[in-house]
């Protein structure tokens, strides 16, 4: 068996205790790579750039940012809650690029990854500030990515739906009948996606052998994005 590329590696991954970011960290150890599991919140200015401070050598930077998704019709969704979804999602991103990009640059090698949600490639009513937010990590990720590709950065994401997490489907959905009918309904798969499945792909997209993939979005979800 050849062994992993992201043996000896060295991977930040934010939000660790939230999102896929359990998931992750333990999938990206099994790979061999040396996970620093970050656990702030980083809505403070200074955050992203103190996390990558104290993570020292990055060669993987896993952008899991999350937050409980509101359900606010549009005609209700307040300044307030744009703002408070966009620093919680948005904001944090460009942060952490710009705090790893010099190390990366110097070495003209790494990754940066990050786990988006496929709320911005379809519409899902009364999620208008989450999904824009989404859209927004995404366009980022597709203009930072080919600007990156010359030093050897590869900057991609995930865009997933219908994932096994315990952010967005915790057991107690999971176990309701109408979710079930409604993953039939809506899921050409018929069932979420697994966590190792997507932190497997994760996983992937972070070592070597995808190295040709320069900003490029991936849906994860099962089909439903297809139909």
């Amino acid at each position: 068996m050849q062994p992993s590329s992201l043996a000896g590696k060295r991977i930040l991954v934010t939000h660790a205790d939230a999102f896929m970011g359990p998931v992750l960290c333990e999938v990206f150890r099994e790979h061999g790579a040396t996970v620093i599991a970050n656990v702030l919140r980083l809505l403070a200015p200074d955050e992203p750039a103190r996390a990558l401070a104290e993570a020292g050598q990055v060669d993987v930077l896993v952008a899991n940012l999350a937050i409980e998704a509101p359900t606010t019709p549009v005609a209700d969704a307040d300044d307030q809650e744009w703002g408070s979804v966009f620093n919680a999602l948005v904001t944090p991103l460009p942060r952490l690029v710009r705090a790893v990009l010099p190390q990366m640059i110097g070495r003209r090698s790494g990754k940066i990854l990050v786990m988006g949600s496929a709320s911005a490639l379809r519409g899902i009513k009364r999620a208008s500030t989450y999904s824009a937010a989404r859209g927004a990590q995404l366009a980022y990720v597709q203009s930072a990515g080919v600007e990156l590709a010359p030093y050897n950065i590869q900057m991609n994401a995930i865009a997933q739906n219908f994932v096994d997490n315990p952010t967005y489907f915790p057991a107690e959905v999971q176990a309701n009948p109408r979710f079930q009918e409604r993953l039939k309904r809506e899921v050409p798969l018929g069932r979420l996606v697994g966590a190792r499945e997507d932190a497997e792909f994760a996983a992937y997209l972070c070592g070597e052998s995808a190295n040709c993939f320069v900003g490029q979005v991936f849906p994860v979800c099962g089909g439903w994005v297809a139909r």
